[in-house]
């Protein structure tokens, strides 16, 4: 067969952008389809407008934290459309930025909608076809309106919330997620009366359990109010909103219904069964620990295949792609120690094992926990609370997890993974020089442990 290209991305996002711009350098004759905008989820709408209305609400607390500090700040008030014009010029900055660097490494650019025909063709929708030796799947993943309940049509996903004409004063998000719990905190201190309703007795599930309860203490402070155990039966259009029934029997009228229940892999209509392509239950493309599917000459990357649905898990499972396919350097990342964040207010940075994965997998665990106030509200009278938790190995002193909550705990879970991927203990975290004043000494001041737990496994 005679190939157009060496290898066809489908999916201009993070992993995919990658993955192109990796094997052009290796070389290869690439062209990457994209049929809305150059960046994917994470540029358009997820990381990084998340993060500018994350920053955005935090004011509200700078404001009022000031006068504790000599500032005598005067009247306040909140701007939403000025804000979503701000956040669309950078996002179309960046937009632009990832198209100019595709071109610059010699990537063609497709704008359109790319559809599998076989194991190694394409069809766009602007009426070109193409035959490539490889293609990369990396459409990522995209917003579910569930449950199925009469009138969830009227809700809206985390895609539109970022560019709603009117801000919502009251504002119903079903979900317990991280997408979910992100804008309750954004948006109550943005203004909103926001509601949080979800199934189970936290959010958050699979974190640390101590890192789900104070976290949804931290938002009933900020004035989310919880609905746990509660779900909306019925929705209805009215005069003043949305009338929404909901299962623990208490109605609620609210401007604005955000459903964050979860996200699936975006592989409806790309031709990937006429391609032979295997399929899990929840529609992701199967693939090996070298992200190959059943299918020799298709991979996948990314939110698409449903593994850890990151950013920086696609931008590396990208890079490893090509260089593994194009550049002669066979790479199979590892996945232990990923650390990650939840952008709440307080923020939320966890890496390795909680407390329950450690005990069931080891049986022996010692946990060394703290909380303080940070300094800055020693003179804001705030009651902000930092919490941050160890989890040790009962008989090695490995550091199986670490858990914090507070200002920047982000920053902190990045530079720790690095050292529980190098197989840190718990002496090497003590024979540490701490930085003071910082909250982060604490990590490396902790001495006794709070609790010493024992299974048998």
């Amino acid at each position: 067969m005679t190939f157009d290209y060496d290898l066809i991305v489908v999916g201009a996002g993070s992993g995919g952008v990658r993955a192109a711009r990796v094997a052009a350098s290796h070389g290869a004759k690439v062209a990457i389809a994209e049929e809305f905008r150059v960046g994917g989820t994470c540029v358009i709408r997820g990381c990084v407008p998340k993060k500018l209305y994350v920053l955005a609400s935090r004011f509200h607390d700078d404001f009022q934290d000031a006068a504790g500090f000599g500032w005598r700040v005067g009247d306040v008030s909140f701007d939403w459309p000025a804000l979503v014009a701000a956040k669309e010029k950078e996002i179309t900055r960046l937009s632009d930025l990832y198209a100019e660097t595709l071109a610059s490494s010699g990537v063609e650019l497709i704008r359109a909608r790319a559809t599998l025909t076989d194991p190694n063709g394409v069809r766009f929708s602007n009426g070109r076809s193409a035959h490539a030796r490889y293609i990369l799947i990396a459409t990522g993943g995209a917003p579910v309106l569930a449950p199925h309940i009469p009138g969830i049509e009227f809700g809206i996903s985390s895609n539109e919330i970022f560019d709603l004409p009117k801000f919502p004063q009251r504002l119903l998000i079903v979900g317990a997620g991280y997408i979910a719990v992100e804008f309750a905190s954004v948006f109550a201190r943005l203004g909103a009366k926001v509601h949080l309703a979800y199934r189970a007795d936290l959010p958050l599930r699979g974190f640390d359990d101590d890192l789900r309860s104070r976290l949804c203490e931290a938002l009933k402070t900020a004035g989310v109010e919880h609905r746990a155990g509660a779900l909306p039966t019925r929705i209805a259009k009215c005069v003043g909103g949305l009338d929404v029934e909901m299962s623990d029997g208490a109605p609620l009228t609210v401007d604005c219904l955000l459903i964050a229940t979860g996200r699936r892999p975006m592989t409806q209509n790309l031709g990937l069964e006429a391609a032979g392509v295997e399929l899990r239950e929840n529609g992701a493309v199967a693939v090996d620990e070298d992200s190959r599917s059943n299918v020799e000459s298709i991979y996948a990357v990314g939110d698409v295949t449903d593994r850890i649905n990151l950013t920086p898990v696609a931008i590396r499972e990208g890079q490893a792609f090509a260089d593994s396919v194009f550049g002669a350097t066979p790479t199979t990342l590892d996945y232990e120690c990923t650390p990650s964040a939840v952008f709440t207010t307080p923020e939320i940075g966890t890496v390795g094992l909680t407390e329950a994965e450690a005990l069931a997998q080891h049986g022996a665990i010692d946990i060394y926990e703290t909380q303080f106030r940070p300094m800055r509200a020693t003179l804001s009278g705030r009651g902000e609370r930092v919490y941050m938790k160890l989890i040790i190995h009962g008989s090695n002193g490995r550091v199986l997890g670490a858990h914090i909550l507070g200002p920047e705990a982000g920053e902190m879970a990045q530079l720790i993974a690095v050292a529980l991927r190098m197989g840190a203990t718990k002496s090497d975290f003590d024979a540490t020089m701490a930085v003071h004043p910082t909250m982060a000494e604490e990590l490396v001041t902790m001495r006794a442990p709070s609790r010493r737990l024992r299974s048998q496994i």
